[in-house]
């Protein structure tokens, strides 16, 4: 007699590695509203919503923030923005 009492047994937990921790958000106007991109700590973007969501501000609660992505570390990862709209946008370093 088996322990699955009739049912299969699933298999056993296959470990992997996690994603890496989301270390940047940036709210940014895009046309007429503003989207929140969050990044990883190479500039890899890993989602992107609506930055009137209220995940934005429970992202932002106590956190300091930056205005201005002009540097050069963010030329790919917001390449489709306008020099004015990465002058704008608020940069968040996220805890860790």
């Amino acid at each position: 007699m088996n322990d699955g009492f009739g049912h299969e047994v699933p298999p056993r937990h296959a470990q992997q590695a996690h994603r890496q921790v989301t270390r940047y958000l940036v709210v940014i106007s895009s046309g007429d509203s503003g989207i929140a991109r969050l990044f990883l700590d190479d500039r890899a973007q890993v989602a992107e919503f609506d930055a009137g969501a209220e995940e934005v501000g429970t992202l932002t609660r106590g956190v300091p923030a930056t205005v201005g992505a002009t540097g050069p570390e963010w030329d790919r990862a917001l390449a489709g923005h306008s020099a004015a709209e990465r002058a704008g946008a608020t940069v968040y370093v996220l805890d860790v």
